[in-house]
């Protein structure tokens, strides 16, 4: 028994239609799309190549008809709004082209093509703004240059680059007008401020706390905290001649430091590629993992008995960690965030030569020798040493200080729990 489904009677004109255009003989092509809607007047592909057959000849009225009646037979599909827009487009209709395309966009309000559209279409009526908003809202939908067609990617590019030019005639003009409003409140604190007008404009971007595996909400999102939250802070900064001169022995001896990127072959590395495995990153572990490196703490107690002054976050199997962080000449750790808000981490420069700079979301400083900060490494960060020498800085971490004296119990707690179900510092790093 034979249960092949019947073709449609119109099948072999499509078939023959295809063909024809395969073969460049576009009259063809009309004559059997044409027999083809004479059987299926809503056939959505014979349709749409009659239309743009018809536009490729100038023929705007047979395209804006074949078109509109593609439109019709299937309104969720945006191509044949996106279609007509270019119709009334060439026909120099704005208000048709308009409700075209945000009938498009109401079919996909991602549709790239349609956003590019309706870029133009305001940029054409003198609306910097709408073009703005359309063309920064196609750049954004776009997918990346590479991935993108060919014939696409001078639009795209235009978008980004209009978006671009019409942010910078924003912050230029807010500049002016708000510039009279910092005079009056010169000498108050308003860098807050200055930042949100940043993300307003397009200057600066927002970043949040991203950790990779656990996470306190309620925290505040702080870049680099004030100092006055760590009382300890400048006990320590005394001892800097002392951890530096171990330090020194250190690297004089070159034994017990090892690369800090360390993924197993099996393990996707993403943007650590060129640092895994790689001496130009190494670390000198006092603390790992929660737990002391007796040989390396023996070889530096003072440095130990100088950090251990601090408050340590108490995560068994995971915190407190403290090392030695170095970093080879010409080396750049790419953007990461860490594991958990719970703590932050803290940073003494050791030795430092010119050209280091560390970013913290939109912050970006230098350090200076002797001088500890404290920073969220849940939010992106990285560092850079653009210099000839060795940059190496003692790496520790604490408590988030906004953490109550129960939830820290709690999330020692936790932790201790977490190891008995068997989850280790590498399956659930908090």
């Amino acid at each position: 028994m034979n249960f092949k489904t019947a073709e449609p009677a119109w099948a072999e004109d499509e078939r023959q239609a295809l063909l024809a255009q395969q073969r460049g003989r576009q009259q063809e092509a009309i004559e059997a799309w044409t027999r083809v809607l004479a059987q299926e007047p809503a056939h959505i592909v014979a349709l749409t190549h009659v239309g743009q057959m018809a536009y490729a000849h100038g023929d705007l009225e047979a395209a804006l008809h074949a078109f509109q009646r593609a439109a019709d037979a299937e309104p969720a599909d945006p191509r044949s709004w996106v279609n007509l827009a270019l119709v009334h487009q060439k026909r120099g209709d704005a208000t048709a082209e308009d409700a075209a395309l945000t009938r498009a966009l109401t079919a996909d309000p991602s549709d790239l093509m349609a956003l590019y559209l309706r870029g133009q279409l305001a940029e054409r009526l003198g609306d910097e703004r709408r073009a703005a908003s359309a063309y920064g809202a196609a750049a954004t939908v776009s997918p990346p240059m590479d991935r993108l067609r060919p014939d696409l990617r001078p639009a795209v590019q235009y978008a980004a680059q209009y978006r671009e030019r019409y942010q910078r005639k924003l912050a230029a003009y807010m500049d002016d007008a708000m510039r009279p409003h910092f005079a009056e409140a010169a000498g108050d604190d308003v860098e807050r401020f200055r930042l949100s007008l940043d993300m307003l404009v397009g200057r600066k971007q927002r970043f949040d706390s991203l950790p990779m595996r656990y996470f306190v909400p309620h925290l505040p999102v702080v870049e680099f905290f004030d100092r006055a939250l760590f009382p300890w802070i400048e006990e320590l900064e005394t001892h800097t001649d002392a951890i530096t001169e171990e330090l020194t022995a250190v690297v004089r001896e070159d034994r017990g430091m090892e690369p800090y990127i360390h993924y197993r072959p099996d393990e996707p590395i993403a943007q650590w590629a060129e640092l895994n495995h790689s001496p130009r990153w190494s670390a000198f572990h006092l603390w790992k993992d929660g737990r002391p490196v007796p040989e390396n703490v023996a070889r530096c107690p003072r440095t130990v008995a100088a950090w251990q002054r601090a408050p340590r976050p108490e995560q068994p199997g995971r915190t407190p960690v403290a090392m030695y962080s170095l970093l080879k000449p010409r080396t750049r750790i790419p953007p990461h965030v860490g594991a958990s808000n719970a703590r932050l981490v803290c940073h003494l420069p050791l030795v430092v030569p010119p050209g280091c700079t560390f970013r913290v979301g939109n912050s970006v400083r230098s350090w200076e020798r002797g001088r500890v900060w404290v920073f969220d490494d849940t939010i992106e960060h990285e560092a850079i040493n653009d210099s000839d020498q060795l940059r190496v800085v003692m790496i520790f971490d604490t408590w988030h200080p906004m953490l109550t004296p129960a939830e820290r119990r709690l999330i020692t707690a936790m932790n201790t729990a977490l190891n008995g179900f068997g989850e280790t510092a590498e399956a659930y790093d908090v």
